[in-house]
């Protein structure tokens, strides 16, 4: 195990992780959600500020959803996947630091600086994910995505636990006010993931096909590639039914990111209480996405999710009864357990179902269902919440994604790989 982690091309990929994670968690889950409604929509109905962050939030993830496998496709022809991962990380980061520039109400272009460093945040990871399969060999998979997983919620833990301290305490730092401690903070983010992007860009080897086109003819054969491989998914049972799969149980994980701090606000837990529990998952996901990296090893990536999944279930039953904030916390802590897992080993079992060759058009897929599984959790919750008029019973409805999902996930035909396999592909 301790080989595996310390060889250099995969420390280098999983930094990219630690990297990004920063934006994942002071930028979209932290800072700018409260940011974007208090100071750039200043004096506007909380209604009003809701629907614009949503509408960027729903564009955003339309284009990342068009655009990824499409772009994977012409990676994969190009053999340009390490290039691509640093153009959208350049765009992800410099949108990010002009967020600084932003002044107090001008919400139209903090919303299209974060939208658009959205797509660079969500461009690079496809990338990220797809050079899996570059650094490791099949036995390998489980182990070092969840080692990246692990790195990554270490890193954006940490960054964002100074930013917090940076917002909360800003003479401290010799800041003069909690607005210009966010800005700053975005600023952090940017610096923070283009410096522990360098290693991957210096480290990692993108195993590239015998016939790398260049730009031109590589764009035509991507897009002729990309309906093949349409056909191919229609056509594989395994690779159809694990999407499928994955689209309703990795909902209920998003809905349960997204919903967890609305329905503490919703039961009355101050906002301080929030943030805390939201540093407890990173640091409590840390630990556990590494053992369920070995997890997965020894008992395969199907049966890691399995498990998951069921904690999930629970978690959703948890959370229709709790009341106080203690609960809360335990809730975080249990979260924090399954999180990254459920996450790695997704990235881990789907990476044996690509064909050699094509992981920047297949992770395409990937990503493009990852990003389309925003919508039936929110609306389900929704609708709920809307009918029985109880946020509780919103949150417990949940549970039947996970259970679609796990029920879906059995069904996919699969062989658990060879454990003794070459170290690398």
């Amino acid at each position: 195990m301790a080989k595996v982690l310390t060889r250099r091309p995969v420390v280098a990929w999983a930094l990219y992780d630690w990297a990004n994670s920063a934006f994942a968690t002071t930028v979209m889950a932290g800072f700018f959600p409260l940011f974007f409604k208090q100071y750039w929509n200043d004096a506007v109905p909380a209604t009003v500020s809701t629907f614009r962050l949503g509408v960027t939030s729903g564009v955003t993830s339309l284009i990342v959803a068009l655009m990824a496998p499409v772009i994977g496709a012409i990676a994969d022809k190009g053999g340009a996947r390490l290039k691509l991962l640093a153009l959208f990380t350049v765009l992800g980061a410099a949108m990010t630091a002009a967020l600084v520039l932003v002044a107090k109400g001008d919400w139209a272009s903090a919303a299209l600086l974060y939208g658009a460093a959205s797509i660079g945040f969500w461009g690079g990871n496809q990338f990220y994910d797809s050079l899996l399969t570059d650094v490791a060999a099949q036995s390998e998979y489980d182990l070092v995505s969840g080692y990246g997983y692990a790195l990554g919620y270490l890193g954006g833990g940490l960054l964002f636990a100074v930013n917090a301290l940076m917002v909360s305490k800003p003479a401290l730092f010799g800041i003069a006010d909690a607005a210009t401690a966010v800005k700053l903070s975005f600023a952090s983010v940017a610096i923070w993931w283009l410096v522990f992007t360098v290693p991957a860009l210096l480290f990692v080897r993108e195993q590239r096909s015998a016939a790398s086109l260049h730009a031109g003819r590589a764009v035509t054969a991507g897009l002729a590639e990309l309906r093949r491989t349409f056909a191919h998914v229609r056509e594989s049972r395994a690779l159809l039914l694990f999407l499928l799969a994955y689209w309703f149980y990795i909902d209920g994980v998003n809905t349960i990111i997204k919903m967890a701090v609305d329905y503490g606000l919703a039961l009355g837990f101050r906002q301080a209480s929030l943030i805390q529990a939201l540093l407890l998952v990173q640091f409590v996901g840390f630990p556990a996405a590494l053992a369920f990296g070995w997890l997965g090893t020894r008992i395969g990536a199907r049966a890691g999710i399995l498990v998951a999944l069921a904690v999930y279930t629970g978690v959703t039953l948890y959370a229709y009864r709790l009341d106080t904030e203690a609960e809360f916390f335990t809730l975080a802590i249990v979260i924090g357990c399954v999180q990254g897992g459920v996450q790695s080993l997704s990235r881990s079992f789907f990476g044996r179902l690509v064909p050699a060759g094509r992981a920047g058009e297949f992770f395409g897929f990937y990503n493009m269902m990852g990003k389309a599984a925003a919508i039936l959790g929110p609306l389900l919750a929704g609708t709920v919440a809307l009918v029985s008029g109880d946020s509780r019973l919103a949150m417990l409805s949940i549970a039947l994604l996970f259970i679609v999902g796990g029920a879906m996930l059995l069904r996919v035909p699969y062989r658990p790989p060879d454990q003794s396999a070459g170290s690398t592909p």
